[in-house]
C-alpha cells in the first residue's frame, strides 16, 4: 500500500512546510553516533510530516466535512497545524492524561480538542465513533499509507545527509515512524540495518514481532507518552516484519538517563519517546561500535512539570546522585567522623538526615541517610568501599 513514489511525492508536498532537520555527530554519546533531530521539527515532532501528507491527500468533499484524529499529543499538533494551514476543521481526541502542554498546544494550532478518559486506545475508539457519527475523515496517527509515506521522508533525508549510514535506530509506538523510515531506507539502501526501540513498559510491537502476530500488551505508566500504544496497527506490523531488522526495549531509568545525556552533550531537549533511540545505544541494546549509526530523536515536546523529576531519575541512573545510609554510635563526634570520610572521597552532600527513631537503628545508635552528588557509578562504589573500610555497615 506504500510505494517509494508516495514517499518522494510526500517530500515534494512538504517543501516549505516541514523543516529539513539537522543530522549531527554526537561523539560524546558514541564514536559512531549521529542524531537526526526531529525534536527541532515544527510542532516539536516528526508527526507534522505524516499529518500534513494525509491532510493533503483529502478530496474536496472530505476536506469540507473536516478531519478527526486521536493522539497523545504529537500527531494531534501535526494534524491541527496541517488542517488549519489548509482551511480544514479538525477535531482531536486525546487521552485525558495527556500532558497539559500538548493539549494546549493542540488547541493553539486551531483544533477542537476532546479529552477521553483512559489511554490512546480509548481515544482511538472515541475518534472512530465520532467519525462515523459526524462524517469526519479519520486521520490515523500511524496505520495509514499517507501518514507512513510522510514519515518516510525522514529516511530520505538521512540518506541525503549521511550517505554512508550503516544503521538507523528509531522509536516505535504504533509503528508509523519506523515503517516509513525503514521502507524508504531499505528501498534505497537494503544493506542498512534498521532497529526499532520501545519502552519496555508498553512494548506492543516488540511483543508482536516476537510472537509473529499482533499482540495487545497490558497498560503501564511510561515517561515515553508519545509511544504509549498498546496495540500496533496491522499495516505497520506487516511493514515492521518485512523491513525492520530488530526491535529492542529500554527501561524508564534508561530513557531518563538518555534525556539527561542529550541535554548535557547535545544541548537539546528530547521527550521520553524521542530519547528511546539514544537510550538503546547508550545502554548496549544496540551495538554501535563498528557501524555508523543514526538515532532518530523523534520529538521534544517535554512537559516542563516533568523535567526536574526526569533529570533526577537520569542522575540516579548514571551515578551522579546516590543515597547512602549507615548506622553510627549515638555520641558526640560520631557524625563528624562519618562526614570527614565522605568529604575525602570528593562527594558533595546535598541532603542529610540523622534519626534515632529509624527502625534500622539499634539501641545506642542512630541512622544517618545522605544524598550525595557524585561523579559516576564508580565513584559511588569508592564511597561505599571507603565507609566499609572504616567499619561502617551500609543499611
Amino acid at each position: 500500500m506504500v510505494t517509494i513514489d508516495m514517499v518522494w511525492d510526500a517530500q515534494a508536498a512538504l517543501k516549505g512546510v516541514a523543516r529539513k532537520t539537522p543530522l549531527e555527530n554526537a561523539p560524546k554519546l558514541g564514536e559512531n553516533l549521529y542524531i537526526k533531530a526531529e525534536n527541532l521539527q515544527l510542532t516539536g515532532s516528526f508527526k507534522l510530516r505524516g499529518a500534513y501528507n494525509k491532510i493533503k491527500s483529502l478530496t474536496p468533499d472530505e476536506a469540507s466535512k473536516g478531519v478527526i484524529a486521536c493522539s497523545a499529543g504529537n500527531h494531534a499538533q501535526g494534524i491541527a497545524l496541517s488542517a488549519t494551514k489548509q482551511g480544514i476543521h479538525s477535531v482531536i481526541c486525546m487521552p485525558a492524561g495527556a500532558p497539559i502542554s500538548k493539549v494546549e498546544a493542540t488547541k493553539g494550532y486551531g483544533a477542537e480538542v476532546v479529552l477521553v478518559p483512559g489511554v490512546y486506545d480509548d481515544a482511538a475508539a472515541e475518534a472512530a465513533r465520532l467519525a462515523k457519527e459526524k462524517g469526519y475523515t479519520f486521520a490515523h496517527p500511524f496505520n495509514d499509507p499517507y501518514v507512513i509515506a510522510g514519515q518516510g521522508t525522514i529516511g530520505l533525508e538521512i540518506l541525503e545527509q549521511l550517505p554512508d549510514v550503516e544503521q538507523v535506530v528509531c522509536p516505535i509506538g504504533g509503528g508509523g515512524l519506523i515503517s516509513g523510515v525503514a521502507f524508504a531506507i531499505k528501498s534505497l539502501r537494503p544493506n542498512c540495518r534498521v532497529i526499532g526501540v520501545q519502552a519496555a513498559a508498553v512494548g506492543s510491537m516488540y511483543e508482536s514481532v516476537k510472537a509473529g502476530k499482533i499482540t495487545t500488551v497490558p497498560d503501564h505508566d511510561t515517561i515515553a507518552d508519545g509511544i504509549h500504544v498498546l496495540t500496533p496497527g496491522d499495516l505497520t506490523f506487516a511493514m515492521c516484519q518485512k523491513y525492520v531488522d530488530e526491535v529492542v526495549t529500554v527501561t524508564e531509568d534508561e530513557i531518563a538517563a538518555a534525556i539527561l545525556a542529550l541535554m548535557e552533550t547535545q544541548k537539546t531537549v528530547a521527550e521520553g519517546a524521542g530519547a528511546t533511540s539514544v537510550a538503546a545505544c547508550m545502554f548496549g541494546k544496540v551495538d554501535i561500535s563498528k557501524k555508523k549509526t543514526v538515532c532518530v530523536v523523534s520529538g521534544g515536546n517535554m512537559d516542563v512539570s516533568m523535567i526536574s523529576r526526569i533529570i533526577t531519575k537520569g542522575l540516579v541512573k548514571s551515578g551522579r546522585i546516590a543515597e547512602i545510609a549507615t548506622n553510627v554510635v549515638d555520641k558526640p563526634g560520631s557524625l563528624i567522623n562519618l562526614l570527614q570520610i565522605v568529604s575525602k572521597t570528593g562527594a558533595n552532600i546535598v541532603n542529610i538526615n540523622h534519626s534515632r527513631e529509624d527502625e534500622r537503628a539499634e539501641v545506642g545508635t542512630c541512622t544517618v541517610s545522605m544524598v550525595l552528588e557524585t561523579r559516576d557509578k564508580e565513584h559511588v562504589k569508592q564511597i561505599k568501599n571507603a565507609l566499609r573500610g572504616k567499619g561502617y555497615t551500609l543499611v
